[in-house]
């Protein structure tokens, strides 16, 4: 039997008097898979999740989290299973970082004995942990606040712009911890503006513009659909190979180069290269460098920003 999705929208809308923030969003999110929503300010992310959070409404639409309506009498039972990081998080100066952790352990109902393991997990040792949060730096409240979101083994994890203010050991350790809970069969929604980190580590990206659903799918999928080009940068040996190619592929001359980037469509690489061979010159390397997220991500913004524009 297929087991209940975490997250059923189906044509969810949120209006604000005049302002619609999201606009008929259909989306489904399986236990055990990893996914990033991005989008700009105002993309309406935020005001997604607060209805999966239940602190909304929906104006239109239906939304299930965990099978209940998060916003419904089950509400309480269903926060018990979530994790919450928001942007921007706020704690007690006056707390230490154990005394804060305990106090939202207890609020949540779960053991609090577990909680110097789990503050040493997000790079809070022993020492800052006896600290009041108020000598923090901003990458120690961040570490708190993900200590936070994983009280409980939360099976929905809502993750807004997590890795802000962590260092690249921190974030590698963080991204193992949100791989392990997905193995385990936790849902990770994760909001970030750091497209190029996302890269290998969300299952699947969806793309919000204006309130918005407007991509959806894993990398390789997307990169299909936006059909954009890819990058080829072909080493040769001298500059009159370089010069021969240039000449062949009508690209500007680049004195002193001995590489020479060209572009092509998805499916045209491999006749790229052999081309490249037909003109009698040495290769000496050759990458392939396919669009990014970031590419991706402005390709499907420039594309909705112009269906939308009047005529």
């Amino acid at each position: 039997m297929a087991e209940t999705p975490t997250v059923e929208a189906h044509g969810v809308s949120k209006r604000y008097g005049a302002h619609e923030a999201v606009r008929s969003v259909d989306l489904t999110l399986e236990p055990g898979e990893c996914v990033a929503l991005v989008g700009h300010n105002g993309a309406g992310k935020s005001s997604l999740i607060k209805l999966m959070l239940g602190l909304t409404h929906p104006t239109a639409g239906s939304l299930r989290v965990l099978g209940e309506d998060p916003a419904g009498p089950g509400a309480a039972r269903v926060r018990r299973q979530l994790g919450f990081l928001p942007e921007n998080v706020a704690f007690h100066p006056g707390m230490t970082g154990l005394e804060c952790l305990d106090f939202y352990a207890r609020l949540k109902g779960v053991p609090t004995r577990g909680n110097p393991g789990l503050l040493e997990r997000v790079g809070l040792p022993r020492e800052a942990q006896r600290r009041r949060i108020g000598t923090y730096s901003k990458g120690m409240r961040q570490r708190l606040g993900l200590s936070q979101a994983l009280l409980g083994e939360p099976r929905l994890l809502l993750l807004d712009e997590p890795t802000t203010g962590l260092d690249p050991a921190l974030r590698q350790g963080f991204y193992a911890t949100v791989r392990e809970l997905r193995d385990r069969g936790a849902t990770v929604l994760l909001c970030s503006h750091a497209l190029t980190e996302l890269e290998g580590q969300a299952d699947r990206v969806v793309v919000m513009n204006r309130g918005r659903k407007v991509a959806e799918g894993c990398l390789e999928t997307l990169r299909r659909l936006a059909d954009l080009p890819v990058r080829v940068r072909v080493g040769v040996t001298g500059q009159e190979a370089a010069d021969l190619v240039c000449d062949a592929y009508a690209v500007p001359r680049q004195p002193g180069g001995r590489a020479v980037d060209l572009a092509c469509g998805q499916d045209e690489k491999l006749s790229l290269v052999r081309h490249v061979l037909g003109l009698g010159v040495a290769l000496r390397d050759l990458e392939v460098v396919p669009p990014s997220l970031d590419e991706i991500y402005a390709h499907f913004l420039s594309r909705e920003d112009a269906a939308c524009a009047p005529s």
